[in-house]
C-alpha cells in the first residue's frame, strides 16, 4: 500500500531545501546591495569597435580601489538566481567587503558581448583593452588582479604575456586549458596528451558553443536596453541532453558533433590539427617561449585533467620570470575546480582522503592585499612556496620547490614470466633489473577498448566519473597488464613527477600505450592516482610521425604523471599498462591513418618487453625522511 505520509515528508523536505537555497540566494543579493555600487551590462569597447558586456560591483566609497577581474565564457547575465549568477554575486560580495571592485565580463561573442566567439581564439588584445579601460576609471587605483577557474582562468597566462602595466596579480585555478606547449609537453590546451586526443573539449564544445543562428542584440544597444531585455532573455541556449558515453563512441570521430546535432564549426577545425600544427601557436594559448612577469598564485588539483602541465608551467615561470619570487602554488586532492568543496572527510570518487580543507580566501586575499593595496602583511612569511596535499597520510605539506628537495628518483622495473595479463597474472614491480626477456603481450581491439574508470578528468558529461575508484573490476581484463610490488615493509611517500619508459613492439604501424599508477590496499582494493598515454608515432617528437615496423622493439618515454601519495606499510605499488583508456582519450584505430576520419580499426598484437637490454620501468620520486 502506498504510504502518503512518506510522500508528504519527502515533499516537505524538498520544499524546505528549495526555500533554504532561495533564501540564501536572496540573502547574498541583499548583502551585496548593502555594500556595493552596482553597474550591470556596461558595454566595454575594444579597439576594433566590438563591445563586451561587463558587470561592475564596487565599494561605496569615494576613494580609489583595486580591481579583481574575471572574464568568462559562462552565463552570469540571468535576471534570476541561476547557479552562475549566484556564484558571481558571492565572489563579488567577498571582493567588495574587502575593499575591491569586482568586474566580471563575458568573452567576445558570448551572451550579450558582441563579436564572434572562438575557443581561445579571441584577440588577445581584448584583455589588454579591458585592462586599460579599467585602469582609467575614476574609481580605480590602477591595480588589477585576475581570478577564475577553468575557462575563466585559461586566458590569464596569455594575457599576462602582454605586459600591461596595470596587471598586478593573477590567481589561475585549474588552468590547463590555456597551456599549449611547456617543458616538452604539447597538450595544446588539453586537446592532446602524448599525441592522443583528450575528448573533454569535444564534449564541452557541444554544451557551450552558441549557434551561428542564435538571436543577436542589434549593434549599438545601450546598457539601459540590455538591462531591460535581460529581464526576459539571457541568451543562454539549452541544448538537448546527450548520452556522452554513447556519443563519444561514434565513428568516424570527426562526425561526433554532427552526429548529436551540435554546432560543429570550431570542432571541425580543431579535430584536424596535429599536436604541432601552427594554428595552436596563434590566439590565446600560452607557450613557453613567452615571458610571464606577473605575480601569480597557482592552484592545481591531483584529480584534474592537467596536473602535470600545470605544475610544469609553475616551475617554468619560477625559473624564467622577473617576478619569480612572487610565484606560489597550491595542489589540492580534488577534482577540477573543486578546491573549496573539500570537507572534514573529502571523498574523491570512492576514496576518502581525509580533511583536505584549506583557508583559500584568507591566502588569496593576503596575496592581493600585498600586491594591489601595497599592504605590508604577513603573506610572504606565512605562505609556503608550495603547499601540497599528500593522500594516504592525508595531510597538507609544504616545500620550497617541486618536487620536494628530498625526493629521489627510484627505479622500479617491470618483470614477469610472460603472463602479466590481468590482476591474476604474474606481473611484478621491483627494484631488481630483469635479466631475461619474457615479454608480455595482449591484443588491443579498438572496437572493445579498455574503459576509462575514474581518473584525472573533467567535462565529459556522463561518460566518465572522475576521481579514485577501486580498479579491480577493470584489472580482470586480459588486455591490461598488471605489475605489483610486494607489500611494503615500511611506508613510502611518492611526491613529484612520475616518469616511465616502455620497450614495446607491435604488428601494426601505430598504436597507443597507456599507464596508470595505483595504490593497492591490504584488502586488495586498488585506487588510481594518475594516468597517461603515448601515441607511438610521436615517440621521437611532435614535429614528425615515425611509424613502427613489425618485429622491431621501440623505446617509448611516456609523458610524466604527478601525485603526492603515501603508500602505507602493507600497501603495494602497482602499474597498469594497456593500449586504450576510452573515452577519456580517443581510440587509436591502429591503421597508421589520421584516426579522426576513420570508421574501422584493426586489432593490434602489442608486446611490452622487460630485460637487461629492454628494461621497461617506472621511476618514482620517493621522499626521504
Amino acid at each position: 500500500m502506498f504510504n502518503y505520509k512518506i510522500l508528504a515528508f519527502l515533499l516537505i523536505c524538498c520544499l524546505s531545501t528549495s526555500y533554504i537555497d532561495l533564501n540564501a540566494q536572496s540573502d547574498i543579493v541583499q548583502k551585496l546591495e548593502d555594500i556595493s555600487i552596482k553597474e550591470t551590462r556596461v558595454m566595454m569597447p575594444m579597439r576594433d569597435g566590438i563591445r563586451l558586456c561587463t558587470d561592475i560591483y564596487r565599494p561605496k566609497t569615494d576613494g580609489k580601489v583595486p580591481i579583481i577581474f574575471s572574464r568568462t565564457p559562462y552565463n552570469f547575465n540571468s535576471w534570476g538566481d541561476g547557479e552562475e549568477r549566484t556564484r558571481t554575486r558571492q565572489r563579488a560580495y567577498e571582493a567588495v567587503k574587502r575593499g575591491y571592485a569586482y568586474v566580471v565580463q563575458n568573452e567576445r561573442g558570448r551572451y550579450f558581448s558582441e563579436g564572434e566567439w572562438d575557443i581561445l581564439g579571441t584577440p588577445v588584445t581584448d584583455a589588454y583593452d579591458a585592462f586599460t579601460w579599467m585602469q582609467n576609471q575614476a574609481w580605480s587605483n590602477g591595480k588589477i588582479g585576475l581570478q577564475g577557474c577553468s575557462s575563466t582562468a585559461e586566458w590569464q597566462m596569455e594575457a599576462a604575456t602582454q605586459n600591461h602595466p596595470a596587471l598586478a596579480a593573477m590567481v589561475p585555478q585549474g588552468f590547463g586549458a590555456g597551456v599549449g606547449r611547456v617543458g616538452g609537453l604539447y597538450e595544446q590546451g588539453n586537446w592532446y596528451r602524448g599525441g592522443a586526443h583528450q575528448t573533454l573539449f569535444s564534449a564541452w564544445l557541444y554544451g557551450v558553443e552558441h549557434d551561428k543562428f542564435k538571436p543577436r542584440i542589434p549593434t549599438g544597444a545601450t546598457t539601459e536596453d540590455l538591462n531591460r531585455i535581460a529581464r526576459f532573455y539571457d541568451l543562454a541556449p539549452e541544448n538537448p541532453k546527450v548520452d556522452m558515453k554513447k556519443a563519444l563512441a561514434h565513428l568516424p570521430f570527426s562526425d561526433f558533433i554532427k552526429n548529436i546535432d551540435g554546432k560543429k564549426e570550431i570542432f571541425d577545425k580543431m579535430i584536424k590539427r596535429k599536436p604541432n600544427d601552427p594554428a595552436w601557436f596563434e590566439g590565446g594559448i600560452y607557450h613557453d617561449d613567452q615571458p610571464i612577469d606577473v605575480p601569480a598564485f597557482w592552484f592545481v588539483s591531483w584529480y584534474d585533467v592537467s596536473a602535470t602541465p600545470n605544475i610544469t608551467l609553475f616551475n617554468h615561470v619560477r625559473k624564467t620570470s622577473k617576478q619569480a619570487d612572487n610565484q606560489y602554488l597550491v595542489i589540492a586532492p580534488t577534482l577540477h575546480c573543486r578546491y573549496t568543496r573539500a570537507t572534514e572527510n573529502t571523498i574523491v570518487g570512492e576514496r576518502s582522503v581525509g580533511d583536505a580543507r584549506l583557508n583559500y580566501d584568507e591566502q588569496i586575499y593576503g596575496f592581493y592585499d600585498m600586491l594591489m593595496k601595497g599592504e605590508s602583511n604577513d603573506f610572504k612569511t606565512k605562505t609556503p612556496r608550495v603547499q601540497y596535499y599528500t593522500m594516504g597520510s592525508n595531510e597538507w605539506q609544504s616545500a620550497d620547490v617541486w618536487p620536494p628537495a628530498a625526493a629521489e628518483m627510484t627505479t622500479f622495473y617491470l618483470n614477469s614470466g610472460g603472463d602479466a595479463n590481468s590482476l591474476y597474472g604474474d606481473g611484478a614491480l621491483s627494484s631488481t633489473k630483469p635479466t631475461t626477456d619474457n615479454p608480455d603481450d595482449f591484443f588491443y581491439d579498438p572496437m572493445n577498448p579498455v574503459k576509462s574508470y575514474g581518473g584525472n578528468v573533467c567535462c565529459t558529461g556522463n561518460a566518465i566519473d572522475g576521481g579514485s575508484f577501486d580498479q579491480r573490476p577493470m584489472e580482470a581484463r586480459h588486455d591490461i597488464l598488471v605489475y605489483t610490488t610486494e607489500p611494503l615493509a615500511e611506508g613510502i611517500e611518492v611526491s613529484g613527477f612520475i616518469e616511465s619508459t616502455l620497450y614495446v613492439s607491435s604488428d601494426v604501424k601505430d598504436t597507443d600505450f597507456t599507464i596508470k599508477l595505483i595504490d593497492v590496499h591490504p584488502d586488495g582494493s586498488a585506487y588510481n592516482l594518475d594516468e597517461t598515454i603515448q601515441r607511438v608515432r610521436y615517440r621521437e617528437g611532435y614535429d614528425k610521425e615515425v611509424f613502427m615496423e613489425k618485429g622491431n622493439v621501440y623505446k617509448v618515454d611516456l609523458t610524466p604523471m604527478s601525485t603526492s601519495n603515501f603508500f602505507k606499510k602493507g600497501h603495494s605499488i602497482r602499474v597498469e599498462i594497456s593500449s586504450s583508456n576510452f573515452p577519456r582519450f580517443t581510440r587509436n584505430l591502429n591503421t597508421g591513418g589520421d584516426n579522426y576520419n576513420e570508421s574501422e580499426g584493426v586489432i593490434a598484437h602489442n608486446k611490452v618487453h622487460h630485460s637487461a637490454e629492454h628494461p621497461s620501468q617506472i621511476r618514482l620520486p620517493i621522499v626521504k625522511k
